[in-house]
């Protein structure tokens, strides 16, 4: 197995990129995704977060209201910190089993955990290699605005709850610049896949 942390600001480009590496052969292993599993209705970490933040932000078919708790996190970092207490390890054990799964059923895959925090959660030393998917904040302020519809202010808190780009540059051993059309970026993604099948045939004959 090799396994590949891939990270990058809010609306950077991480979709796209992992989207790409799984349509080529890859094990993509999405956190966003399991950050929403763990909150699903009946789960415990959604009567947790009920707990923490209040029943109003359960909705009456038993969904978790996640535009207003984003609003309630995202300007208070102690807010934030308790949500990310409940969120964390519930998709960390997640992952761990989809990596499981799919290390049984191929053991050379190439696995992509695609983190959003990966930085900011410290993990970088958990991965053979890292790819950071970069757009400069201009750019992913302007996305957050026109295709998630939010404010600016609201924009401006997601952005600063995250690692600042010097941050994950820093620990980055790709870099994939997301700011080109979308055929230019697949094309680097494709690029890049074939250096990626190259490290996973070299780490599997590694003693």
């Amino acid at each position: 197995m090799f396994r590949i942390g891939l990270t990058g600001g809010i609306a950077a480009g991480k979709s796209v990129t992992t989207a790409r590496l799984a349509e080529l052969g890859a094990v993509a292993i999405d956190h966003d995704v399991l950050a929403r599993e763990a909150l699903a209705p009946g789960s415990l970490g959604l009567t947790e977060v009920a707990q923490r933040f209040g029943d109003a932000l359960i909705r009456p078919d038993g969904t978790l209201d996640r535009s207003a708790l984003g609003a309630l996190v995202f300007q208070d970092d102690d807010a934030l910190a308790a949500l990310e207490a409940i969120v964390h390890p519930a998709v960390r054990r997640l992952a761990a089993e989809r990596e499981a799964t799919a290390v049984a059923a191929n053991p050379q895959a190439v696995v992509v955990h695609d983190i959003p925090l990966l930085v900011e959660t410290g993990q970088q030393d958990l991965f053979g290699l890292i790819i950071v998917v970069h757009a400069p904040e201009e750019v992913r302020l302007a996305r957050l605005i026109t295709e998630r519809a939010m404010t600016a202010s609201e924009a401006r808190a997601r952005l600063a709850a995250q690692a600042d780009d010097v941050e994950r540059l820093a620990v980055a051993d790709v870099v994939l610049d997301s700011t080109g059309p979308l055929p230019e970026r697949l094309a680097k993604v494709d690029a890049l896949w074939e250096r990626l099948v190259e490290e996973a045939v070299a780490e599997a004959d590694r003693p």
